[in-house]
């Protein structure tokens, strides 16, 4: 049994209001409109295409703005900060788990240029899979058969949390015991629960 998790959202908590408004200022652009563009083409960062300075340059564009690498860096800086903040709750959960003998796992989409030396937890795992080596991201299966190759063991064995419900759905369809993260104390019930292991 292995037990693993999402970054963004699980690991670490998202992106304050004032984090947002912050990128969205130094972008020029409007909340509603940036955040819009992001959502549409930040899969291609978290797969590699681009890096950051990469990605803004080309959202932006699509509404007619040019800045310079200098600003992009600054944009690219503060939208990695934003996600920085990690969840004690989840870092204590993690490390229980690993405590109680139990393999601990990371399957994020995470752009290549994301500081990850900086989340010692990615250390603490016992394997971990990201979406910017790969070229896949989630939900696409075959970042999900990534997982299972790595860990050894078949779809069943394997406990998986994240926050967003397309990347839940699609672990579930291939035989992964994927929960929709509602906190670390659920997620540790959730645990005890299916491996017996006090957690």
């Amino acid at each position: 049994m292995i037990v693993t998790f999402d970054y963004g959202g699980v690991v670490c908590f998202m992106p304050s209001p004032e984090m947002r408004g912050e990128i969205a200022r130094l972008s020029g652009l409007s909340d509603e409109v940036l955040w819009e563009l992001d959502r549409k083409y930040r899969g291609e960062w978290d797969r590699g295409v681009y890096d950051g300075i990469g990605h803004y340059r080309f959202i932006l564009a699509k509404e007619g703005v040019s800045l310079n690498d200098g600003s992009l860096a600054r944009i690219v800086q503060a939208d990695f900060e934003s996600w920085s903040r990690i969840n004690p709750a989840t870092v204590k959960l993690m490390r229980d788990i690993k405590a109680a003998g139990l393999r601990l796992g990371i399957l994020s989409n995470i752009p290549r240029d994301f500081p990850r030396d900086s989340v010692s937890v990615f250390a603490e795992a016992d394997i971990a899979v990201f979406s910017c080596d790969l070229g896949i991201i989630k939900p696409e299966a075959g970042i999900y058969e990534k997982l299972r190759e790595k860990a050894g063991c078949a779809y069943e064995e394997i406990v998986f949390f994240d926050d967003k419900v397309d990347n839940v759905n699609k672990a579930r369809e291939l035989g992964i015991q994927a929960f929709l993260w509602e906190g670390a104390e659920a997620a540790r019930t959730l645990v005890s629960g299916l491996t017996g292991a006090a957690i």
